[in-house]
């Protein structure tokens, strides 16, 4: 079903994190940076629980997310939404594009897949016939078309210009898995229609994504939000911050602080008068002053930012 959503005409901006575990310094960043750049236009600001992964998902980390981000005053508008409440519409969309014949099952065993740069096109060549005659389990791809036609291009707002070719990069790439989870690229999708996103600022590791993203975009009738790829911040062997790799979760009794550090490590340079060290409640202050100075050419030009470069977060 294609969408019929007219396009907004204001900023609406959103902060998408994953409930694999608590808020740390790398997604504070994040919703810190997306929530400047909508307030200081006047925007919405959403948040939206990209929960459609149970077993990476940890119990209680969605309420644990939003009672930091209100710690925090990084206060939403409107109802959260939650992926894991939206399969109906993701199912829809899927059907809308399976009957414009842009879709077909693929039962490639991750053997078969490792070592591909991009899918080779072998269940488009080869149609799986005696896996769907049994109802074998099978992911849905979405065709990417071959040559100059698969090319993405667009400004990222702080990583420069990007393109690139779909068909040489990713090939046509999975919208369903096979244990019948909703892919990402999909969801995301279907969920910025929804809402009418106009900005997405998220961290650089999402980069590699937006193409395929952009591509579904226009398949669905719809425009592509403006994009900016912040730098994502990594441990001292150059991991990104996560549960994987052990970050410790923000504390929401320095909150002010942690708002300092993150004007910091985004280059918004606060006065050193802003800098909450007997004052630890004045999360709205410092707010303030960053939706006042909001600067984006002075967000680093980079995709990945060490930690121990922008000092130690600083203890309660």
């Amino acid at each position: 079903m294609k969408s019929t959503t007219a396009p907004p005409t204001t900023y609406i901006g959103r902060f998408a994190p994953s409930p694999t575990g608590e808020l740390h310094q790398g997604s504070l960043l994040t919703a810190v940076a997306s929530f400047l750049d909508a307030r200081q236009q006047q925007g919405q600001w959403l948040v939206r629980m990209e929960d459609l992964d149970p077993p990476r998902e940890q119990p209680g980390a969605a309420d644990e997310i939003l009672h930091c981000l209100e710690a925090h005053h990084l206060h939403w508008d409107g109802p959260v939404m939650y992926q894991s409440r939206r399969l109906a519409a993701y199912e829809a969309q899927l059907q809308y594009l399976s009957e414009a014949g842009l879709t077909y099952p693929c039962n490639c065993t991750r053997k078969r897949l490792r070592g591909l740069d991009a899918y080779d096109g072998h269940c488009r060549l080869h149609p799986p016939t005696t896996a769907i005659a049994h109802h074998d389990p099978m992911a849905i791809r979405l065709k990417v078309p071959c040559g100059s036609d698969s090319r993405e291009s667009f400004e990222d707002l702080f990583q420069g210009p990007q393109s690139e070719r779909l068909d040489q990069s990713v090939g046509d790439f999975v919208i369903r898995r096979k244990d019948g989870l909703f892919a990402y690229q999909l969801a995301v999708v279907v969920d910025d229609i929804e809402q009418g996103i106009t900005h997405i600022l998220r961290g650089s590791d999402l980069l590699e994504s937006s193409a395929r993203q952009r591509y579904l975009f226009g398949l669905l009738g719809h425009p592509a939000p403006q994009m900016g790829h912040l730098p994502v911040l990594v441990n001292d062997i150059g991991q990104k911050l996560s549960k994987q790799t052990y970050a410790e979760p923000v504390r929401p009794a320095q909150a002010a602080h942690n708002l300092v550090q993150a004007l910091v490590a985004l280059g918004q340079q606060p006065p050193a008068e802003l800098i909450p060290q007997t004052r630890p409640g004045n999360c709205t202050e410092v707010l303030q002053w960053g939706i006042e100075h909001w600067d984006r050419a002075k967000v680093p030009r980079l995709s990945q930012l060490p930690l121990t470069e922008i000092g130690k977060w600083p203890e309660s």
